[in-house]
């Protein structure tokens, strides 16, 4: 049992899903909590396509960090970027400073893997953070401003091709919601334009959409996507991107100014750059209490954490960092008290997603939902996540707009 008249400092990098949770689990406890972030924001991230596809601003979906933990006490917040780690001295180093620790919870998050395909990182668009998916909105809004008055076909074909890479939840809701926006908004305001040339274009690697999913919601996601106009291109692998052509396993090319890579997710960079195991995605590879092997007083959650069930890994979803954290959380703690640890178990909590209006897939447990039902479902499920009552409320008044009058409020082009 650990006894000092100092409490000890906890660092948490990253204000995420995880590193909240581990700081509310903490707020009571006899420590001091620094939780430190590169923004001064948390951001939903599952809800970032809505911002890409003009369905929602970015301050609907993002929350001052400093306002979420105002009433914790013993919690203050900090702005930085973690540079580098000192595991002798028990030192973050930061962009603005170093930071001491007795314990210290990584929850750095994901990055967008591109698998090697440096052209495609160049050219194409990745949907990891707010300023990405604002630069993919207005990319996509002013495509069709260029296409309006676009003699040539063939440059006005590919003006209005959109290829998105990825069939799991991001790219399959992504592009779902982009025909959305094409098909039920932008329609009426171009007449000049024959929508007809529009293509929408979802390539997924693998034979399915949504692995995870049984089989009739995979199906009946692949279904929903084509009656909306999207092309679904199974077991077709990305080679190359130039910008103006994509180039698939097999010969085929895409005449195309816009791909969204939505096909893979590794752990943040800084992760690479430690003297750490980490599996092919860069994760830290940590013991059954979350920590790292060789450094019991490191603990790593999330996207940054390899964590095994059942022979394979944990999949880098929110779920995952919010149940990690409350281990977390409660091992420091027991820590302090002299309590044995607590070994982290994964409990599935099922997965869904929504390809649009009216449609989405619901699995929990053995309850499989698709259609308007499940669409409810998630809406519910999302709207309550989010972290405040204004965000709630916002979102929640601009889906009913959208719902009822076919309208899409943010299709304004900031910067081009």
């Amino acid at each position: 049992m650990e006894t000092s008249s100092q409490p000890k400092q906890v660092v948490i990098i990253g204000a995420g899903f995880g590193g909240l949770r581990v700081s509310r689990v903490l707020a009571k406890a006899n420590v001091q909590v620094t939780l430190v972030d590169k923004h001064n924001y948390h951001l939903f991230q599952p809800l970032l396509y809505q911002v890409a596809t003009a369905g929602l601003s970015v301050d609907d979906i993002a929350y001052s960090t400093r306002a979420i933990v105002k009433n914790r006490k013993n919690v203050i917040f900090r702005m930085g970027e973690m540079t580098g780690l000192d595991f002798d001295s028990k030192t973050v180093l930061l962009d603005s400073g170093t930071l001491s620790y007795d314990y210290l919870v990584l929850a750095t998050g994901g990055a967008t893997n591109y698998f090697g395909l440096s052209s495609v990182e160049k050219h194409g668009f990745s949907m990891k953070s707010l300023d990405e998916a604002v630069t993919i909105r207005n990319h996509i809004l002013y495509q069709f401003e260029q296409a309006a008055f676009e003699k040539d076909p063939d440059k006005r074909r590919a003006l209005l091709t959109f290829v998105v890479v990825g069939g799991g939840p991001t790219g399959v809701e992504s592009a779902g919601a982009l025909s959305e926006l094409i098909y039920l908004v932008m329609n009426k305001e171009y007449p000049n334009l024959n929508f007809k040339e529009v293509r929408i274009i979802l390539v997924e690697a693998s034979d399915k959409l949504f692995a995870a999913m049984p089989e009739e919601l995979r199906e009946a996601a692949v279904e929903t996507l084509i009656r909306k106009y999207v092309e679904v291109r199974l077991c077709v692998q990305v080679i190359d991107y130039d910008g103006n052509f994509l180039f698939l396993k097999g010969g085929e090319v895409i005449p195309t100014r816009t791909v969204i890579w939505a096909a893979g997710v590794k752990a943040a960079p800084i992760l690479s750059q430690l003297p750490i195991e980490r599996d092919a995605m860069d994760r830290a590879i940590v013991n059954e209490y979350l920590q790292m092997p060789d450094h019991p007083e490191v603990f790593v959650i999330g996207d940054s954490a390899r964590f095994e069930a059942n022979g394979r890994p944990l999949p880098m979803v929110a779920p995952v960092a919010i149940q990690q954290a409350e281990c977390t959380g409660k091992n420091i703690i027991h820590a302090l008290t002299g309590k044995e640890p607590i070994k982290y178990a994964y409990h599935d909590v099922g997965n869904m997603a929504t390809i649009g209006r009216n449609a989405a897939v619901v699995h929990i447990g053995k309850v499989k939902l698709k259609g308007f039902f499940a669409w409810f479902i998630w809406s519910v499920v999302h709207i309550l996540r989010l972290i405040d009552f204004r965000n709630r409320f916002v979102v929640f008044m601009k889906w009913i707009w959208d719902y009822l009058f076919y309208d899409r409020l943010v299709r304004i082009i900031t910067r081009q």
